[in-house]
């Protein structure tokens, strides 16, 4: 798949997505220096979060207290949501530091106002993934979607899916564990594999709530394209998500050894031409174990391997010289030659 110019695959790096969502806690001037930020670390696209609550919730979410957070779901939005002229500026200042901006509609009137702002592809969080009318509404505006699948399972998104192919737009399918911040107990790498099983028109990929990079990077050696990870520009800032977000010198070394592993990955069994110099001594070559005679026939006790590898009868060809008849004497420890043989 391609977002804004960026090819996402298993032919590319992977893509490294500085998810800012709520650490602003509403405030544009904090989301604009974590973009600074992120921009200084390499990052290649940010994603926020849209919030028209109105639209998103009913009145039965302000007594529906998140485990991260001490207010309702609805105070946490209300008191963190930029508002839509705000993250239009968000948007603009983003972009004008050449990284791509996204977002997450959390209802119908946000994945309108994103469509409006000519977003380049839409992030579906795990909460949404069996949002089939909001999925429905999305596909339709034909632009990529990248889907967390946390809490859900290979069989229960297969409605979503579904939308999505019919709909004929690219989309990507994370693997997610929704727990703030998730323990390695709960969190399903094997998802990576299961998805991209499941699923063969995907592109796969891992959004991350654990602490620290390690999860996302082993993803990567799984088959993830996408790494999404919540981002803040200092651990030390309240919010429900800090917990588990990445810092601009995280996501520097996440996007650094993200790119390390997916080269590694490619590389193919054989011994390199960098290798070559370390091969001539660290391989070894046979030689006498013992002060031979002339006419002797050489038995396996007769001879041994031993470094450096720059004599003529390498380590590996040993079982041949078993057999063969010294046309002269050799003395203890002396690299063997072919020609030191009769016949």
């Amino acid at each position: 798949m391609q977002i804004a110019g960026r090819k996402i695959g298993p032919e590319h790096p992977p893509l490294v997505i500085a998810e800012i969502g709520i650490n602003h806690g509403g405030d544009l001037a904090t989301a604009k220096e974590m973009v600074r930020l992120a921009a200084g670390a390499g990052c290649e696209m940010i994603k926020h979060q849209t919030h028209i609550i109105e639209d998103e919730m009913t009145e039965e979410a302000k007594q529906i207290f998140p485990p991260n957070a001490d207010v309702s779901i609805w105070d946490v939005m209300a008191a963190c949501a930029l508002s839509l002229e705000e993250e239009a500026e968000l948007k603009r200042y983003t972009e004008s530091l050449g990284i791509i901006w996204i977002s997450t509609p959390f209802s119908r009137a946000a994945a309108d106002f994103l469509n409006d702002l000519d977003v380049p592809a839409f992030k579906i969080g795990s909460g949404e993934a069996d949002n089939l009318p909001l999925i429905r509404h999305i596909a339709r505006m034909g632009k990529p979607v990248i889907m967390s699948t946390g809490m859900q399972s290979i069989d229960s998104i297969r409605a979503s899916v579904d939308i999505l192919d019919q709909a004929a737009v690219d989309y990507a399918l994370l693997e997610c564990t929704n727990l703030y911040p998730s323990p390695p107990e709960i969190v399903s790498l094997q998802g990576v594999t299961d998805l991209k099983s499941a699923f063969p028109k995907a592109v796969v990929g891992f959004s991350d709530h654990s602490i620290g990079p390690e999860m996302a990077l082993a993803s990567v050696a799984l088959g993830a394209c996408i790494l999404e990870r919540h981002y803040t520009d200092t651990r030390y800032r309240k919010g429900p998500d800090i917990i588990n977000s990445m810092d601009p010198s995280e996501l520097r070394h996440l996007i650094d050894r993200s790119r390390e592993i997916h080269t590694a990955l490619r590389n193919p069994k054989e011994r390199t031409s960098a290798e070559e110099d370390v091969y001539r001594f660290a391989r070894a070559s046979v030689v006498a174990d013992k002060d031979l005679p002339a006419g002797h026939t050489i038995t396996e006790a007769d001879i041994w391997a031993r470094r450096p590898g720059s004599g003529e009868i390498a380590g590996y060809d040993f079982d041949k010289v078993i057999g063969k008849v010294l046309k002269a004497a050799v003395p203890r420890n002396r690299q063997l030659k072919w020609t030191d043989f009769e016949g």
